[in-house]
């Protein structure tokens, strides 16, 4: 048995859906069910000397290991994972992992400082008035606030007033959004659509956080950090949080409460870390989001995805399903709203009836219709917007206005002096697929792809992705080194791999060229392309410094 960790769960969790201290343990099978009692009676043993209030516990069985969890006040957190700590050397110890003891007594007297210093009484009763109020409240080790949007307040947590004004609080709709493809685009169509209807929109996504148009902080805000962030601007009347995958299983999901969560898929990305090591843990996390909206929200799920079907079953809220096939099994026996693709035509589902959106060669990111994968993230926008309140007409206008240049970095086209220029920031195998598929519809006449990949893949895998790309029917394949993303491997390591995998599918010597940035491998493709070629280019180091090199050089 090793310890890796213990930390601080803030909100709903793969875990259990409260709130708390988790530890993260490697283990076998058999050693995680002999710890968990142990453990158990350790921490229970602790908290009855704190005379803490009796908690909640919880443990999740995963591959390599497990993870365990109790339940603590808010304000006693960070003295919650010390108990943590401390109840794993001990149970460690009792069964023969480790040979000295933590002294009990020793560790009890460091725990009641750490419990003082940390306890918050202010803020402790002002989350009980919330919540025998109605209030939404959201909390961090610095700011706490009660509302949301144009309807909240925010106090520093050390100057919490004495009598807040409680009448002048309220929420605003909120939406949440994850899942392993389309997320970020759902979110960037979803707001777009929000500002077409009239709304002031806050938005934290894996690029920024932004309130309308105006970027407030260019960064990775897809956790409980950037979901808090915009739920506090007073200026948004309406919020859309992409929640990422790091985020949900190191703290939570950031809000308790929303109007509607969008999960667009499961599928093969960052899997490795504990937690996520299958893409049945990956989708136990994806599902938190459920915890927001089962008894008072809607769950937008994708009938297309054969994971998400089958966790469905047992789902007791309300589901409004979205497919890109309007005979999907799924939907037909829904009782529900669902959002399809029919005969090109994106349709509204609903007691029988059917009301038209839009057309799919009208969605001017959809690329004519080709890019099936934009065509699944508008249907994921718009049925989750419809669960926010949006009419059909508003979402119809947001979707047929939207363009490429409000989406950067996914399924952007270009043309330069007659050379088509497609960039993405496709980075797994199902978004790879998706875009390989859109490439192969573009009418050209040579096609050139650069890209690069990540060590910390399999050798199978990246040969994988090599197979598929050449089977679109490629003449070039540039091949960046990527050395921030080595990831343990060797300078070169992975452009042999794919250079082998290439030259085995049919690729002459000189079609496979290698060079150590992305804008190396972007030029070469360029020198290389003539009028009516296609250059694609996967930017997994960042579209920008590719789309700046296209304005200097005049594309359109």
């Amino acid at each position: 048995m090793e310890f890796l960790d213990a930390r601080r769960l803030t909100g709903p969790n793969a875990v259990f859906n409260g709130i708390g201290s988790v530890l993260d343990v490697a283990c076998s099978p058999d050693e995680a069910r002999e710890l968990v009692p142990v453990w158990a009676d350790k921490v229970g043993r602790m908290l009855e000397a704190l005379d803490w209030p009796s908690a909640v516990f919880a443990s999740r069985e995963l591959e390599g290991g497990v993870s365990l969890a109790f339940s603590a006040p808010i304000d006693q957190l960070y003295a919650a994972s010390e108990i943590n700590e401390w109840a794993w050397a001990a149970s460690a110890h009792e069964l023969g992992a480790l040979d000295e003891a933590p002294d009990f007594d020793e560790a009890l007297a460091a725990l009641r400082k750490s419990a003082a210093e940390e306890a918050n009484v202010e803020l402790m009763w002002l989350i009980d008035e919330a919540r025998a109020r109605g209030k939404t409240l959201l909390w961090d080790d610095d700011e706490v606030s009660v509302g949301l949007g144009k309807g909240s307040q925010t106090w520093n947590v050390r100057e919490i007033p004495d009598a807040p004004d409680w009448d002048a609080y309220h929420d605003v709709p909120v939406g949440i959004v994850t899942g392993t493809n389309g997320k970020t685009t759902s979110v960037r169509f979803a707001k777009h659509i929000l500002r077409t209807a009239g709304h002031n929109v806050g938005v934290s996504s894996t690029d920024w956080i932004a309130v309308n148009e105006d970027i407030i902080d260019r960064d990775d805000w897809s956790g409980p950090g950037g979901a808090r962030a915009v739920l506090r601007r007073p200026e948004i009347d309406v919020a859309i949080l992409e929640t990422a995958r790091g985020g949900l299983l190191r703290r939570g999901l950031g809000v308790e409460r929303a109007d509607a969560a969008l999960i667009t898929n499961i599928s093969e990305d960052h899997l490795g870390d504990f937690g996520s090591r299958n893409l049945d843990e990956l989708l136990d996390i994806k599902w938190v989001l459920s915890h927001a909206v089962r008894d008072s929200g809607r769950l937008v799920l994708n009938a297309d995805d054969a994971r998400l079907v089958d966790k469905a079953r047992d789902y007791s809220g309300e589901i409004v399903w979205f497919s890109l096939d309007a005979g999907n099994p799924v939907v037909v026996a829904h009782d529900g709203p669902a959002f399809v693709l029919e005969g090109g035509e994106l349709q509204m589902l609903e007691g029988g009836g059917r009301a038209s959106i839009c057309r799919s060669d009208e969605i001017p990111i959809a690329l004519g219709g080709a890019a099936r994968h934009n065509v699944a993230n508008a249907l994921a926008a718009a049925a989750l917007t419809w669960c926010m309140g949006v009419p059909l007409d508003a979402i119809r206008d947001g979707l047929t206005t939207m363009q490429q240049d409000e989406n950067p970095g996914r399924c952007n086209v270009y043309d330069l002096d007659g050379v088509k220029v497609l960039i993405d920031f496709a980075h797994n195998p199902a978004a790879m697929a998706a875009l390989f598929d859109m490439a192969r519809a573009i009418p050209a006449g040579r096609r050139a792809l650069c890209f690069g990949q990540a060590g910390d893949r399999t050798d199978e895998l990246i040969r994988e992705l090599a197979r598929d790309a050449w089977a679109i029917g490629l003449d070039r394949v540039v091949v960046s080194e990527l050395a921030k993303y080595h990831r343990g491997r060797e300078r070169g390591e992975v452009f042999h791999i794919i250079r082998d995998e290439l030259l085995e599918n049919g690729a002459t010597e000189d079609a496979v060229v290698h060079h150590e940035t992305e804008l190396e491998s972007f030029q070469d493709a360029l020198d290389w392309a003539r009028p009516g070629d296609l250059v694609i280019m996967l930017a997994l180091g960042g579209a920008a410094p590719v789309q700046a090199k296209l304005a200097e050089l005049g594309a359109r």
